[in-house]
């Protein structure tokens, strides 16, 4: 492609508010996973405030991303999230007790990541994009119609591994998907800070892949940009970057106070962009949207939340065992004799 085919748009992609006709399918589904993935939020704050978690960095006003990141991928797809996106993999399918375990800090991942391929959630800043390209690589040489989905912060982009993940997708065309859901900090470091680039998504140029820019709080754009890169990769088009415009409402974690860095006035300016308020304005205009939906979607907001409570408010099974496994095929000298420490045998 020619470098001027690979430079994002100049204004972030929309559909909400421009006229475009709804989806009567999708435009709904995507409502009501944004009213279960609101509730997911508050509820696990609140356990975190009980002690049930050991620390929740909430998605409150980034749901659309995750929602729309999660509904446009294809079971056989792979969801590489961070740290802030247990909500994308409870719209993959993930049990939203599970979801949690890291968090919690009672397992080592909490799922089995082959199971509806979600790999684990990822503390580290942007480890998981190198991750999310080898595996998109060995599909492809597999010769499997698999894409990863690799999820970021603007905060991960300035890591060295978003530099090879990107580096190493455009030179081998690997069919993978980066999706930077800027929200503006990188706990207290505003993205003018970070980078001097125009855009995040301009930074795909010097990679040789192009670039797209979203407005994350418009979930139907969301989903939109994030099915044609997921396309275009299973085409044999190789990588995209997307970056989502949006904007965590919470503060980073509930460790952080947000009040100490950013002005209240900003976070009222977005909270009256709520992806979930703005998505059910434009479904109430079209007539997609009545009482009982609402109703209905709000009840099994409630029972996740009921879920959630019951499976974090029970004491976790702890078992010394678990210590040792899936660490390696074969127990190593160290590995038994820390084991036998603690009156643990291994097979």
């Amino acid at each position: 492609m020619a470098a001027h085919e690979l430079l994002p748009e100049p204004e972030p992609h929309r559909v909400l508010g421009t006229g475009a006709e709804p989806d009567p399918d999708t435009w709904p589904e995507l409502y009501r996973q944004l009213v279960r993935g609101r509730r997911y939020n508050t509820q696990a704050t609140a356990l975190t405030r009980q002690g049930r978690l050991a620390v929740y960095p909430s998605s409150t006003g980034q749901e659309a991303c995750q929602v729309a990141a999660a509904l446009a991928l294809e079971p056989r797809d792979w969801l590489f999230p961070s740290y802030r996106d247990t909500l994308a993999t409870v719209v993959r399918g993930l049990d939203p007790v599970a979801a949690l375990g890291l968090l919690r800090g009672d397992w080592h991942t909490g799922y089995d990541p082959r199971a509806l391929r979600v790999a684990p959630l990822c503390t580290p800043l942007a480890t998981q994009l190198p991750h999310a390209v080898g595996l998109a690589h060995a599909a492809r040489l597999c010769g499997d119609d698999v894409v990863a989905l690799a999820l970021v912060g603007d905060g991960g982009t300035s890591e060295g591994d978003f530099h090879e993940a990107l580096n190493f997708a455009a030179v081998w065309r690997a069919p993978v998907v980066f999706l930077v859901q800027n929200n503006g900090y990188a706990i207290s470091v505003p993205l003018a800070k970070q980078s001097a680039a125009p855009t995040l998504a301009h930074k795909a140029v010097g990679y040789g892949m192009p670039g797209r820019l979203v407005d994350g709080n418009d979930a139907p754009a969301v989903l939109a940009v994030v099915r044609e890169a997921l396309a275009r990769a299973r085409a044999g088009g190789g990588p995209t970057l997307i970056e989502a415009l949006t904007y965590r409402l919470d503060a980073h974690t509930n460790a952080d106070d947000a009040g100490r860095y950013r002005p209240e006035a900003e976070v009222a300016a977005w909270r009256a962009r709520d992806p979930l308020t703005l998505l059910g304005d434009e479904l109430r205009h079209h007539g997609l949207l009545d009482e009982e939906f609402e109703a209905r979607a709000r009840e099994e907001a409630e029972a996740l939340a009921a879920a959630l409570r019951a499976g974090l408010g029970a004491d976790p099974r702890l078992d010394p065992a678990d210590l040792f496994a899936h660490v390696f095929a074969a127990p190593t000298p160290q590995l038994r004799a820390q084991a036998a420490a603690l009156g643990v045998t291994l097979g």
